[in-house]
């Protein structure tokens, strides 16, 4: 094997793409670089064992065999035509990897495609944004594993290694589209997560009338705690940064609330119902972002519909609301992670997988966007049991039980006083209807049966039955 081919390539040098190069370039490997558009190769920082190239034919000469190439493109037709390129070029058992947040079930359709040409397609998921790209993101990686087993010292080596047992925070998830799948469902979990702490933030803000300095602070303590999490910490940051460009604002005021969303939050919704898995706190996250964008309808609303204040609550100890507040975070995140496991193991099951869910748990402790202490927790439960549900783990039943209060207290406050905390009142009802021996579906099923014949089931005998109700 010739000594001078590159190890690797990498095909797209954007803000990920880039940083994806220069991570495997510093843990020695040598790495092939090229650009639909010239422009990024050119900007490309001359680094040790990367090498630009500006023709495709040349580029992927350039790889050892099998040859190797790392897709960081915006997920959609963009890969598609990139790999169209790619085939005229790449031979039997050579591999490509597509390392954006691709739709699994595109994942799939590609997997299937390349198979019967001979050429691996492996999907990995990718999270810990730039820096996580750079430093070691969190790796979740699915296809061909025997294409898997000839790279995956590359993709262990550029991995975030876990605190407690410096354990590669990267793995093979399983066949065609698990590890798109499952990089769907954390960014879902991530947008439910990015909810619940900005609600904290704002009944901080709102309610208690604290000040940013008092909040960051306030945020910075709770990372030192049960807490302790990568958003968390970031959030201390950013509460605490002043805008550069009016001396005197933080920077937080001079952001308009309007918040963006790429797709993979709606992607884990729509499958959820395609399941048919009640993952409430997420959706409720992905409908806050698309409610935020609706400002100008916002303002309007806001001066015809002035809230009243219709609590008679009167805050005597802060203190007191702030321990309670960091508990119902708490009840908040645990509800979370619980719909957003029920539905990988709903997944698994309906797609042939056999995901590990501790695993998954266990890749999730590092580098990518999530991480938190709470993973430990995770990665334990299902590590030791097969369990249906996390609420019923021992590890989090106390807190279920405990926290509850506060956040039922945090929600009531909120709500008497007209303050939007959708994703963390979703957690609370979630867990009511889970624990609930009956709920009122029985008159949801009379209701079809009388209007539509749908029949129903009965408590007393077997069977499916239908009345003439009139």
């Amino acid at each position: 094997m010739c000594t001078e081919k590159n190890d690797i390539g990498i095909y797209g040098l954007g803000v990920m793409g880039k940083s994806i190069a220069l991570n495997i370039a510093s843990k020695g490997y040598k790495v092939a670089i090229f650009n639909y558009e010239d422009e990024l190769t050119k900007k490309f920082p001359e680094t040790k064992n990367v090498t630009p190239f500006f023709n495709l034919n040349d580029f992927i000469s350039s790889l050892k065999d099998c040859k190797t190439v790392f897709i960081m493109v915006t997920a959609g037709e963009a890969v598609d035509s990139v790999i169209n390129q790619l085939k005229e070029h790449l031979s039997k058992d050579d591999i490509i990897i597509d390392g954006g947040n691709s739709y699994f079930k595109d994942t799939i359709r590609r997997f299937e495609e390349l198979k019967k040409i001979g050429i691996d397609y492996l999907g990995a998921g990718i999270s810990g944004g730039e820096k996580g790209a750079l430093l070691g993101p969190s790796i979740m990686i699915s296809g061909n594993k025997k294409a898997y087993e000839k790279i995956k010292h590359i993709f262990n080596d550029i991995a975030a290694k876990a605190e407690k047992d410096n354990k590669s925070c990267c793995a093979y998830i399983g066949e065609n589209g698990s590890g798109h799948y499952v990089k769907m469902v954390h960014n879902g979990i991530e947008y439910a997560d990015m909810q619940i702490i900005s609600e904290a933030y704002y009944i901080l803000r709102n309610v208690l009338k604290l000040s940013l300095k008092e909040i960051s602070s306030i945020f910075e303590k709770w990372n030192h705690g049960k807490l302790k999490s990568y958003l968390i910490e970031i959030t201390s940051k950013i509460l605490a940064k002043k805008d550069d460009l009016t001396n005197d604002n933080y920077l937080i005021d001079m952001i308009l609330d309007k918040a963006g969303n790429k797709g993979t939050g709606k992607w884990v919704c729509i499958e959820s119902f395609n399941l048919g898995i009640p993952i409430p706190t997420i959706i409720e996250a992905a409908y806050s972002r698309f409610l935020s964008t609706k400002k100008e309808e916002r303002i309007l609303a806001s001066d015809i519909f002035k809230k009243q204040n219709n609590s008679n609550d009167v805050i005597e100890d802060y203190a007191d609301i702030i321990d309670c507040l960091e508990n119902a975070i708490y009840f908040a995140k645990i509800s979370c992670y619980a719909q957003g496991f029920d539905l990988l193991k709903e997944a698994s099951k309906i797609y042939n997988w056999n995901l590990n869910l501790s695993e998954i748990a266990d890749i999730w402790r590092a580098g990518c966007i999530i991480r938190a202490n709470l993973l430990h927790e995770i990665k334990e439960v299902y590590s030791n049991s097969n369990i249906i549900n996390l609420i019923f783990s021992e590890n989090f039943k106390d807190y279920i039980l405990n926290y509850q209060k506060e956040l039922r207290k945090i929600i009531s406050y909120s709500i008497n006083n007209g303050i939007y905390i959708p994703s963390m009142t979703s957690a609370i009802t979630y867990f009511d209807g889970y624990s609930s021996k009956n709920m009122a579906s029985n008159l949801i099923q009379a209701q079809r049966d009388y209007f539509g014949a749908h029949k129903y089931e009965r408590i007393d005998r077997k069977g499916f039955f239908h009345t003439n109700w009139d």
